[in-house]
């Protein structure tokens, strides 16, 4: 192997590592130890995909709050986040992406989070979904 493609394969490897890192910054959780942990009223679950996305299906249960305002106004996280006080925090998202976001955000303001991944885990699992 040269010199140059081994440079390649490391900038490939620290580029895939920089994308996907979101994802790894919290503790990952499956879909029904989640609910389990939201059933007993120790975790509120949130799902942090954008509005157009929910037309699809979101879990039972879940809170509607999108990663944008999280990142942004906060005007639907700021009353939740204040009702979840002495909670942990499951969300999830399409692909488990930016519920590591969001993850990583709340985590460094204090709180306890769990990714729970994507929407299509939680079917799998079986877990009852609606639509909004």
């Amino acid at each position: 192997m040269t010199a140059k493609s081994t440079l390649t394969i490391l900038v490939l490897l620290a580029a895939v590592i920089f994308i996907l890192r979101p994802a790894f910054a919290i503790p990952s959780i499956p879909p029904t130890e989640a609910m389990e942990k939201v059933k007993s009223g120790g975790a509120v679950l949130i799902d942090v995909r954008e509005p157009a996305e929910w037309g699809g299906g979101v879990v039972e249960g879940a809170l509607l709050l999108p990663l944008s305002d999280l990142k942004g106004p906060r005007t639907l996280w700021a009353v939740e986040l204040d009702k979840a006080k002495g909670r942990e925090i499951v969300v999830y998202c399409r692909s488990g992406n930016r519920s590591g976001i969001a993850g990583g955000i709340l985590q460094k303001e204090g709180w306890t989070v769990w990714n729970a991944g994507g929407f299509s885990s939680w079917v799998k699992a079986g877990v009852p979904t609606k639509k909004p």
